[in-house]
């Protein structure tokens, strides 16, 4: 029988490793326009959010919205837009990606109080299903499906 990574391999999935935080979160690297950054993977989140004081660092155009985000903690909460950004995780990558900021200070203060580090955001199910992801919690890793391979 072929391992996972093998089989997904000849499908054109590229593996990405995880690191498990002591929060128990998934934390992925990825680029913004070029630029790394530390990201939460968050199956539950509907969109890839970037915190609102991270947008020079990532070289984003912001607009005003008039969505509020929601999330664990925090209600209600003011959002921007940023339109047509790049995205790249490992050798994955996409264009023309739209991002929601917002303030992911409480994120941010809950990870340090558990000897985490900060994140710059949020890689939510958006990002997910566009990549067809597959998790492997055991081997603690994360399969995207190569843009190369024509999906």
């Amino acid at each position: 029988m072929k391992s996972l990574k093998t089989f997904l391999g000849e499908k054109g999935f590229v593996k990405i490793p995880l690191v498990l935080t002591n929060t128990n979160h998934f934390e992925i690297q990825a680029k913004i326009n070029g630029i790394e950054g530390r990201f939460i993977l968050d199956t539950g989140a509907s969109s890839t959010c970037v915190g609102v004081d991270c947008a020079e660092h990532f070289n984003l155009n912001t607009e005003d919205s008039q969505v509020k985000a929601a999330g664990a903690g925090a209600n209600n909460m003011d959002t921007r837009m940023s339109k047509r950004n790049t995205l790249s995780i490992g050798p994955w990558n996409r264009d023309k990606v739209k991002l929601v900021l917002f303030n992911l200070s409480h994120v941010n203060e809950a990870l340090i109080q558990h000897d985490s580090l900060p994140v710059h955001g949020i890689i939510g199910a958006d990002i997910l299903k566009k990549a067809r992801a597959i998790i492997d919690y055991g081997k603690k890793c994360v399969y995207l499906k190569s843009n190369r391979s024509g999906i």
